[in-house]
């Protein structure tokens, strides 16, 4: 028998559970790297104000993106001008690693600056869609 193909046929195995997070490290974390966002109930917050609907729609679209890129999928909370993101690790029954990453992804794509003079320009008439 082949033993590369007793290796190949072997089932990939689960990642390791990711590791809860103190609440003081959270915390601290937070501060350091993600002020906007705050520890409440086991769970990573942040809340952002839009543009309107059609603003709200495309921020809770760009997170679903990142979401699924990454596979870690947090709960959305939309209204007409507004999105509310809660994240955890649900199979850690709270806040991990896992959860400040992408919370920094979110955060970083939703605020973008596109600059003036750059190839990447915003159009003169653009609606900023984040507006708090």
């Amino acid at each position: 028998m082949d033993p590369a193909a007793d290796t190949a046929a072997a089932p990939p195995q689960p990642p390791a559970a990711p590791t809860l997070l103190d609440p003081d490290e959270i915390t601290r974390r937070l501060a350091q790297q993600l002020p906007s966002w705050r520890y409440q109930d086991r769970q990573l917050l942040r809340d952002y104000r839009t543009s309107g609907w059609p603003a709200t729609l495309m921020v809770a679209n760009a997170i679903a993106q990142l979401a699924e890129a990454a596979w870690h999928h947090p709960e959305l909370l939309l209204g007409y001008a507004q999105v509310q993101v809660r994240l955890s690790t649900h199979d850690a029954g709270g806040v991990t690693g896992r959860d400040l990453a992408l919370a920094g992804r979110i955060e970083q794509v939703l605020l973008w600056p596109a600059e003036a003079g750059s190839l990447l320009a915003a159009a003169p008439d653009a609606k900023r869609l984040i507006v708090g």
